[in-house]
């Protein structure tokens, strides 16, 4: 019999995992249509918007209502460059570093003033800029136009390799690639490097000063943490994560407008990584994936009404929110610390301490 433990056991789930991922689009295409295919999609772009909104928050403890704004500056940074807005149409693999890189700057200049808040005050500026940035966008059509204002930009430039593209259906195997498919496969693999970095800095020196900055900035200080140079690196690698979410959803959707990034969608990233368990990668995605899907789910809830009672007495879009709401206020009265909350190590007692007992694993 093969132990918990076991490498062959450990590998096997392993395969079954990456087996599974890769088949299931095709499964949700058979089960649930083709629009949860789509959903998925989104679903893989909030994961990664999730991930790094949980690097600012979640390991380092830094407050963050305005993260939908890096969304907003990788998402232009693509348009502009790969559409008819100024007859520019750079490829992808210079777009999206760059978008990324666009969006690192402007998470240290949301940094660099908020060095000295915590708290409330920090969540009322970082809400102000997410709020700055999408009016910024709206109005930037004159005396110039730039971002052609509420409009937004279309005819967007979606991924392309060599003569592939993923915005057209390709038969592979006798196997249908419809655009949605397509994406999927491209977002998943940047899930999953996206997931491979999360973890690398949580158990990195970076990450470590990080989580001593979110327990007690005072003490971290006093063992020799430069807390501003981690502050201004948490938020622009959170930042990073969103400029480059911004640009994939940019090449998926073909058209953009400030009407996509609002203040709610910042909050809902944010129910997404305090839902899953802040600090815990697995858990963040988990969080994103079930924040995705629900309010979706809920739609049918006015289909069922009119099956069983034979017409409709709640509204279904205000039924869907309130159920929703609803799960949120269950969730933090019996799981306070989110779906999978993050664990800590235990401290092991030093020979001088050994007749201490070490701190428990929360």
């Amino acid at each position: 019999m093969i132990a918990a433990g076991h490498p062959v056991l450990r590998w096997t789930t392993w395969l079954a995992v990456a087996l599974l991922l890769l088949a299931a689009p095709f499964l949700i295409e058979a089960v649930l249509g083709r629009a949860w295919v789509r959903i998925a999609d989104v679903a893989l772009l909030f994961i990664m918007l999730a991930l790094g909104l949980n690097i600012v928050v979640g390991f380092a403890g830094l407050l963050d209502l305005g993260y939908i704004a890096f969304f907003a500056v990788g998402a232009y940074s693509y348009a502009l460059l790969a559409s008819p807005q100024f007859a520019v149409h750079w490829p992808f693999y210079v777009l999206l570093p760059l978008g990324a890189a666009v969006a690192a700057v402007f998470g240290i200049l949301l940094g660099a003033p908020t060095l000295r808040l915590r708290g409330d005050y920090l969540a009322i500026v970082t809400l102000g800029f997410g709020e700055i940035i999408r009016i910024f966008l709206n109005n930037l059509n004159r005396p110039f136009n730039i971002t052609n204002g509420p409009q937004g930009i279309t005819l967007i430039d979606p991924l392309q390799f060599g003569g592939f593209s993923l915005a057209q259906s390709h038969t592979v195997a006798g196997l249908t690639f419809t655009p949605a498919h397509n994406y999927y496969f491209v977002f998943l693999a940047c899930v999953l490097l996206s997931i491979a970095v999360s973890l690398r800095l949580e158990d990195s020196r970076i990450g470590r000063a990080w989580v001593a900055i979110r327990d007690d900035e005072l003490a971290a200080s006093a063992m020799g943490i430069n807390t501003r140079n981690m502050k201004l690196l948490a938020f622009a690698m959170g930042a990073t994560f969103g400029g480059v979410a911004g640009g994939l959803f940019a090449s998926f959707q073909g058209f953009i407008s400030p009407e996509s990034f609002h203040l709610i969608d910042s909050i809902m990233v944010l129910c997404m990584v305090v839902l899953g368990g802040m600090g815990n990668v697995y858990g963040v995605a988990l969080g994103a994936v079930l924040l995705t899907a629900l309010p979706e789910a809920l739609r049918y809830v006015g289909p069922l009404q009119q099956r069983w009672f034979g017409e409709i007495f709640v509204d279904p879009s205000d039924l869907r929110m309130l159920l929703f709401g609803l799960a949120l206020v269950l969730m933090m009265l019996f799981r306070p610390s989110g779906i999978l909350p993050a664990r800590r190590r235990a401290v092991r007692p030093s020979p001088a301490g050994a007749g201490r007992k070490p701190h428990a694993a929360g």
